[in-house]
């Protein structure tokens, strides 16, 4: 997978993780929250699977961010 895909990738995260944690979380915090998910991730998981565990670790970090 090279960077363009990467980038792709955390910003179609980004863009599905916004409409649902948009009204709790600002869009710049939750880009950065994707962005540290994909670099913990880099060279971690095989690249086919980089865009479901980017999704559920990005939600699992916001979701401990955003107000109950």
């Amino acid at each position: 997978m090279d960077v363009i895909e990467r980038d792709d990738c955390v910003s179609g995260v980004a863009e599905q993780l916004a409409r649902e944690f948009g009204k709790s979380v600002p869009r710049a915090d939750i880009e950065e929250v994707v962005a540290t998910a994909r670099r913990d991730l880099d060279g971690q998981v095989p690249p086919h699977a980089l865009d479901e565990l980017l999704h559920r670790l990005a939600h699992y970090r916001l979701s401990q961010l955003s107000p109950a």
